[in-house]
């Protein structure tokens, strides 16, 4: 009768291959477009860079302002009918959606396009709570810390094809991402295996758990996780200072063009997956979920503050290693988080955590794209390129104090 009990580990380790190439692919999916949508925003409007850089904005608050909506949705519905469809749904809608990108001719349809992916992009937040199925709360962070191997892996490839290929034709990366989200589609109909089985899953589907502010209500009933969660939003909105300005702050400061920018994302990918598939696991249990948390935030702090005041590429390149380990904190804030959680409920915790992420995105772009516009426009009183980069050191150096105060002994 007990025969059957050792293959479990071998179920988990196969489930996490799985999930891992899902994500990976997704991410070689977004990485090609990278270095190239910016670009071709500021094609549309004529190549004003300072107007681009506020496009960038609107393009950016928009697709987090829709994540923040349908994110608890995906969320729950992964709660009631399992992970697997919803991860396959979000695939066939990305693969769907960057043809439509790869053919719009106006800069509201390319718009269009890119509200369109908000309702689509959910494979991240659901791969959280697939790991939280399968593998055990003392493990976590070191499948996290896979899992963000998967987005340097998907960082090192996708920006540099992306990169290679936008030098040809701006429109060639949106077509070779819409292949790779299809393909992510058929491999995951045959081979992903559902991760949250029936008696685990919730009774009903809920839109009182479905609406934003319904899944935030969730964070507020475990008291622990209210800290976690803060940090959480506090680094993502750290972090939205790359999406929304790199690749023109690189052009503007650097004079890197497309290939250049996907070479850098390159190197960050690589330092990236290095720290997150062959450090995290080390790390964590040599310092504790805590203190990796806390040295994560610091080195956070460095890296964004070595960015800001980096006067020539060579010094900015010097800060991506010291960047890399910041990749500790997302990790153990999620073991950290996911502890204090029912099973039954990791779906809805994590579409919570990426409303939190997308409301601070809704903020983000707006928000560096205008100080960067502001810091390198005409009618300047200073001119700072780093700038967005010094807002992101001090937010972090925020999430870095609610990093100590939410995980001190109680």
């Amino acid at each position: 009768m007990d025969a059957p009990a050792p293959a479990a580990p071998t179920v988990r380790r196969a489930a996490m291959i799985f999930i891992f190439i899902t994500v990976l692919i997704d991410i070689l999916a977004f990485g090609l477009i990278i270095p190239v949508l910016p670009h071709l925003i500021e094609d549309f409007v004529g190549g004003d860079t300072a107007t681009a850089a506020g496009w960038v904005g609107i393009f950016g608050t928009t697709f987090a302002a829709i994540q923040f909506i349908s994110s608890p949705i995906q969320g729950a519905l992964s709660d009631r009918f399992g992970r697997r469809p919803v991860i396959l749904l979000s695939c066939l809608g990305l693969g769907v959606d960057f043809i439509f990108m790869a053919v719009a001719d106006s800069l509201p349809w390319l718009f269009v396009g890119r509200v369109i992916s908000g309702f689509t992009a959910a494979s991240f937040s659901i791969a959280n709570a697939y790991i939280a199925d399968v593998v055990a709360p003392e493990n976590r962070a070191k499948s996290y810390g896979m899992l963000g191997a998967a987005f340097g892996l998907g960082f090192i490839i996708g920006p540099v094809v992306g990169g290679l290929l936008g030098d040809i034709d701006l429109r060639a990366p949106f077509w070779a991402a819409s292949v790779l989200a299809l393909a992510n589609f058929v491999y995951g109909w045959f081979v992903l295996p559902e991760s949250l089985p029936p008696e685990k899953r919730s009774p009903r589907f809920d839109w009182s758990h479905a609406n934003p502010i319904g899944s935030l209500v969730l964070i507020k009933r475990y008291p622990h996780v209210l800290g976690l969660a803060a940090v959480i939003m506090l680094d993502n909105l750290a972090h939205y200072v790359f999406p929304s300005v790199f690749v023109l702050y690189a052009d503007y400061r650097y004079d890197w063009g497309i290939k250049e920018v996907g070479y850098v994302l390159a190197a960050v990918g690589i330092c990236t997956a290095i720290v997150q598939a062959g450090l995290i696991g080390r790390l964590v249990k040599a310092l504790g979920e805590r203190r990796a948390l806390l040295v994560g935030q610091a080195c956070g702090l460095a890296g964004f503050t070595l960015y800001a005041f980096a006067p020539s590429g060579w010094m900015f390149l010097a800060g991506i290693p010291v960047m890399a380990f910041w990749g500790l904190a997302n990790p153990a804030v999620q073991a950290l988080a996911t502890r204090q959680v029912d099973p039954a409920e990791q779906g809805r915790l994590q579409g919570a955590f990426m409303s939190l992420a997308s409301l601070a995105g809704v903020a983000a772009p707006v928000m560096f794209t205008g100080v960067f516009a502001a810091a390198i426009g005409d009618y300047a009183d200073w001119h700072f390129p780093g700038a967005p980069f010094l807002l992101s050191a001090l937010i972090v150096a925020l999430a870095l104090w609610v990093s100590h105060r939410a995980t001190r002994a109680r």
